[in-house]
């Protein structure tokens, strides 16, 4: 029992630090983790925004910490380890209200949005969605956001909510220009509405009860507009865990009756940001400001997929000429992310040094922890490309102390989107 409590403590801590460190400021560099667990930092600090359902977590035991300008619950009365294994086996509510839900309007909206991001979103059949990245002057990740269109003049897309605020500076500059040349394109930031996450392999089984589609044809990444339990939402089969499951976006003042609804049923449950930090990572998604960065381009981060066929010959989107130069002389990039098994010992963290088996530094740590499914110490990181073939023998330094590694495909643990047989 002491080590299962000393686990559940380090899981909290670690998970912490790695939020605080995507809740700091993210110009570029790295944040540092704070000394203390940021939990118990400013958590009643009055100018923390809330969304609607914080008193409802209040009353489910939520453990409220400072994230992304908003409080939110990092976990409630379950150990992060144990809300991790539940959503994997069956459905997990989480809040993601600070996230910055947002759209496209106006008939040239389609040619703005592939203006600010790499994606081929005009080649998308209504009613669908890819995961892309808006990109800087020097081809680096401004933020990742997933896109959809839902039809030739409405993009919704979804952007995080740590990002916020230079997301808004960096659209409404572009659009400034855009609309300058007479184009028609309005951005509108959804204030009015809430944004859950509802992951696991029992979620089709428990909103499908509530609703009248049939969710067997919506697969991963489809949208569309419907009700559930008489709420009207915004439905899209997606998700930051790696499991099946759905994004629900509806107005704030139907967020608590709905979540209400979905924990009538016994596999739902309220889940925290710890856990889905634990869920992201064992399905080697990127958490921006830890994995991604303005410094780092898709091509690096692995993310060359988000890049549409379509457009790499003009790459006309913001940083396109590097990031064409790079695709045309692919030896330019000279490192990758990849991800890592670590051995015995503390879990690697972001800024463990990644050496290579003879001892010379080839890399460093991006995102790192103990995954509660698989019970063996995670992480990802960049290297040099000689170096990030899967199999490859590696060793990271925590805290002065080396511990054996081997690069490894992601992700670490089998994904169950909904797709199509």
């Amino acid at each position: 029992w002491r080590r299962r409590r000393t686990l559940r403590a380090m899981a909290l801590r670690h998970a912490a630090q790695r939020l605080a460190q995507r809740a700091a400021p993210l110009a570029g560099q790295a944040a540092r983790p704070l000394l203390i667990p940021f939990y118990r930092h400013m958590a009643s600090d009055a100018n923390l925004l809330k969304t609607a359902l914080y008193d409802f977590h209040l009353e489910m035991g939520g453990k409220m910490v400072p994230f992304a300008g908003h409080s939110m619950p990092i976990q409630y009365k379950d150990s992060i380890m144990e809300a991790t294994k539940h959503c994997r086996s069956k459905a997990s509510i989480f809040d993601v209200s600070h996230m910055l839900g947002s759209s496209m309007r106006g008939k040239d909206a389609i040619e703005f949005v592939e203006s600010i991001v790499v994606g081929d979103i005009r080649g998308l059949k209504n009613g669908t969605g890819t995961l892309s990245v808006v990109t800087n002057d020097k081809g680096g990740i401004i933020d990742d956001t997933v896109v959809t269109k839902v039809n030739d003049e409405d993009v919704y897309i979804v952007l995080n909510g740590a990002c916020s605020e230079k997301d808004q500076a960096h659209i409404n500059k572009h659009l400034k220009a855009f609309k300058a040349k007479g184009k028609d394109c309005e951005f509108i930031v959804h204030g009015d509405r809430s944004l859950l996450a509802f992951q696991g392999p029992k979620a089709v089984d428990v909103l499908q009860p509530l609703t009248d589609i049939d969710l067997s044809k919506l697969y991963f990444g489809m949208f569309t507009e419907t009700s559930i339990a008489g709420k009207p939402v915004w439905l899209t089969r997606t998700g930051y865990t790696g499991e099946d499951g759905f994004e629900i976006s509806l107005k704030k003042t139907d967020t608590v009756a709905l979540t209400k609804k979905l924990l009538e049923n016994p596999d739902a449950r309220m889940s925290g940001l710890g856990a889905r930090d634990s869920l992201r990572l064992e399905a080697g998604l990127c958490l921006y400001g830890n994995d991604l960065n303005e410094d780092i381009g898709p091509i690096e981060a692995g993310l060359t997929w988000t890049i549409g066929k379509s457009r790499r010959e003009k790459c006309d989107f913001v940083g396109g000429d590097v990031i064409k130069a790079q695709l045309e002389a692919p030896a330019s990039v000279t490192k990758r992310r990849i991800g890592l098994k670590v051995g015995k010992g503390a879990p690697a963290r972001a800024g463990s040094k990644i050496l290579s088996s003879d001892g010379a530094e080839v890399g460093e740590v991006t995102s790192g922890g103990f995954s509660p499914v698989l019970q063996e110490n995670i992480a990802m990181g960049y290297v040099l490309k000689s170096h990030a073939k899967a199999g490859t023998e590696l060793q990271v330094e925590t805290r002065g102390r080396k511990s054996e590694a081997v690069a490894t495909k992601m992700p670490f643990v089998t994904c169950h989107y909904h797709r199509p047989a």
